[in-house]
């Protein structure tokens, strides 16, 4: 089937990047009224990654003169793939999961570059996959919320075949994952041989997704969880999202949980400030159930809104000021 997708208007577009960039200046200022604590897990050293030493491309000095591609594709096995945007292209660098099944190809999350910028991410995922299986498979793209550098790449999928495309507001989400008592329940999308469980984990984002593979046991926890600075819109969602992830995790096999991001240096409880183009030390991508399970620890303790700055991540809520902007960026993708 053809996917549809509601174009932004120059106005709107240019009232959007106007948004972002006063979101940019108000989260780097740092200003929040909230307590802050510091704590330490008992892990003194990065735990050992699944990706077997593998070190992602991670920006330049001089992004003038790199010349990496657009995009970073790492083939975990046959029918995974792990995309990661250039750094110099886009400091967000996110990444994007691609999951293979005998019937359908789930794509999560379209990254930060856009095809007005000639980056066109159906290009590459006909690069990746090969024009046979785009012919005889559908693509179901999904995101793991609905902060634009996570869907700028939906566009190139315009007016494809075989192509659903599961826009990241809150109707289109509703519509599809068929959630009775968000944020409760979960969704089961089939892909043939291999089933992905979707269910909501709100707090980030209001309409934040986690995704379980079943067949390589990961958890995509998109913004919800990575090793990075996380900002916290509503703290009592992200709180009980966070709750019901280490319970999902404690009642299934979990081999690693996979964000959308790298913020943290490899050095622990340290992190690479927000813009930065250029991360020559960073932290492994993978995180892991205990991570989880102390942050929720830590979490439940914790009845106010405050920052928690662990050695694998950070926990920051935003300040009303940033709810504000962050509702009116939000307003255009709804």
């Amino acid at each position: 089937m053809r996917s549809s997708i509601k174009d932004f208007t120059p106005t709107r577009q240019a009232w959007l990047t106007l948004v972002l960039l006063m979101v940019l200046v108000f989260i780097t200022s740092g200003c929040s009224a909230q307590s802050s604590i510091h704590l330490s897990d008992t892990e003194q050293t990065q735990p050992i990654s699944i990706f077997n030493g593998h070190t992602w491309a991670h920006g330049a000095l001089d992004c003038n003169a790199d010349n990496q591609p657009a995009h970073e594709v790492y083939q975990y096995d046959p029918n995974s793939y792990i995309v990661r945007q250039n750094k110099c292209l886009t400091y967000e660098a996110p990444f994007i999961y691609i999951l293979v099944g005998e019937n359908k190809v789930l794509i999560l999350d379209t990254g930060a570059l856009n095809r007005d910028a000639d980056f066109s991410f159906y290009e590459e995922i006909q690069t990746i996959l090969g024009s046979d299986m785009i012919a005889n498979k559908e693509l179901i793209i999904v995101h793991s919320h609905g902060h634009s550098d996570h869907y700028q790449g939906d566009k190139s999928f315009e007016g494809e075949k075989n192509t659903h495309l599961v826009m990241p507001s809150s109707s289109a989400v509703q519509q599809f994952y068929q959630f009775d008592k968000w944020p409760q329940g979960q969704f089961t999308i089939a892909l043939g041989g291999r089933d992905i469980t979707v269910f909501p984990t709100p707090g980030h984002q209001e309409e934040a997704l986690t995704f379980y593979d079943d067949k390589n046991k990961w958890l995509l926890t998109g913004d919800t969880l990575y090793p990075g600075y996380i900002y916290v819109k509503n703290w009592d969602e992200y709180r009980s999202s966070i709750a019901r992830l280490t319970q999902f995790a404690e009642s299934h096999e979990v081999s690693a949980i996979l964000g959308a991001h790298i913020e943290m240096k490899a050095q622990l409880g340290e992190y690479y400030p927000i813009g930065s183009t250029y991360q020559p030390n960073e932290a492994n991508l993978d995180l892991t159930v205990k991570n989880l399970q102390q942050l929720n620890t830590i979490l439940q303790s914790l009845d106010e809104p405050t920052e928690v700055t662990m050695e694998h991540f950070i926990i920051k809520p935003m300040s009303g000021f940033q709810k504000a902007i962050s509702n009116a960026a939000r307003w255009f993708t709804q």
